[in-house]
C-alpha cells in the first residue's frame, strides 16, 4: 500500500473517531440502561474507541 493511501485510510477513520465521539452518537448512548451490568454510555466509549484503534493497527500493519 503507497503512502497517499494509508494517510487517505488514516484521515478517514481520524474522522470517523470523530463522528462516533461527537454529539449524535453520544446521545443515543447516554441512556440508563445497561449492558452486563455497564451502563451502555460506557461500553459504547469503550468499544467504539477499542474498535478504532484495532483498525488503525489493522491499516498500519498492512502498509508494513
Amino acid at each position: 500500500m503507497d503512502q497517499r493511501r494509508k494517510g487517505a485510510r488514516l484521515v478517514a477513520l481520524a474522522l470517523l473517531g470523530f463522528v462516533l465521539f461527537n454529539y449524535p452518537f453520544l446521545a443515543l448512548a447516554s441512556d440508563e440502561r445497561r449492558v452486563l451490568g455497564i451502563p451502555i454510555l460506557y461500553a459504547y466509549l469503550f468499544l467504539s474507541w477499542a474498535a478504532l484503534i484495532a483498525l488503525v493497527a489493522l491499516v498500519v500493519r498492512k502498509s508494513e
